[in-house]
């Protein structure tokens, strides 16, 4: 098709890929097109101003590596992340709610007993954390894997700090019989982001700030149950109603509790979705 205007060029561009194979690839194709031809339209964007958006991604990846997901951070602060996860995560009532995954956990992170300390020397207040894993029902969750990992008193991950060989404030456990387990680490803090590449400047030049509240990652996989990823976010923190990322859930606040020796005590039971079995 020639001869081409801001009119017909959306219709021209649709029928480049009417013939596309997956029907869902299709339909994702479809919408994306639509919307941002209808968005640059909308705002009468400039071609200053595209360049300017294909310079602020060209950034962002180049700020990418093994240790630093800028994209993921990107998707976070725009609130996209959580909205994926409340589309893909409407579970019945008494389920524990899920929220974002972040850009910090690590695949292989080093198991431990129960009671074992999982800080590994991460710096922070002293901390006991307690729970349970349980089904809708009430059923408690043998064997359970929990993947745990959080930010040290310095508001840093260790797959932050240079020259770190070792893992801290992460591990994986396992629930016992009667689903409960325990664990050390330290209090969680609240920190911000990272705010030194492209997500920082959008978040300055937006007027806002890039802290999240002190919160613990949990990642909790069961046969027969779904996946459960989610936060335990601290009481009290300044920053609950204006997480950076858009990840705060009432039913995840809990209270660390003081003990008399200056450690803290975090309790907090998990409830899992069954997984829908489905008939030949």
């Amino acid at each position: 098709m020639r001869n081409l205007d801001q009119y017909n060029i959306t219709q021209a561009v649709l029928a480049r890929m009417a013939q596309t194979p997956d029907a869902r690839l299709k339909q994702v194709m479809t919408s994306l097109v639509q919307h941002l031809h209808a968005f640059a339209r909308e705002v009468k964007l400039t071609e200053a101003e595209w360049m300017q958006g294909i310079e602020f991604l060209t950034a962002t990846g180049h700020k990418c590596d093994g240790q630093r997901q800028e994209f993921i951070l990107l998707s976070d602060t725009l609130g996209l992340s959580m909205l994926t996860v409340a589309l893909n995560n409407d579970k019945p009532a008494g389920c524990t709610e899920s929220t974002v995954f972040g850009p910090f956990h690590v695949e292989g992170a080093p198991h431990y007993e129960h009671g074992d300390d999982v800080a590994n020397g991460a710096p922070g207040v002293p901390c006991v954390v307690r729970g349970s894993v349980r089904g809708l029902g009430g059923e408690a969750i043998a064997d359970a894997e929990i993947d745990v990992w959080q930010a040290d008193a310095d508001g840093n991950y260790d797959v932050q700090r240079e020259g770190l060989e070792h893992a801290q404030a992460r591990g994986v456990l396992r629930s016992g019989a009667d689903g409960r387990f325990h664990f050390r680490s330290v209090v969680a803090e609240s920190y911000p982001i990272p705010d030194d590449g492209p997500v920082g400047d959008m978040l300055k030049a937006t007027g806002r700030h890039p802290w999240r509240p002190a919160h613990l990652h949990f990642m909790i996989k069961a046969p027969g149950y779904q996946t459960l990823v989610t936060h335990v976010f601290r009481n009290g923190d300044r920053y609950l109603d204006s997480d950076a990322v858009f990840g705060v859930r009432q039913s995840l606040v809990a209270d660390w509790l003081e003990q008399p020796d200056g450690s803290f005590t975090l309790d907090f039971d998990f409830v899992l979705n069954p997984v829908q079995k489905t008939t030949a």
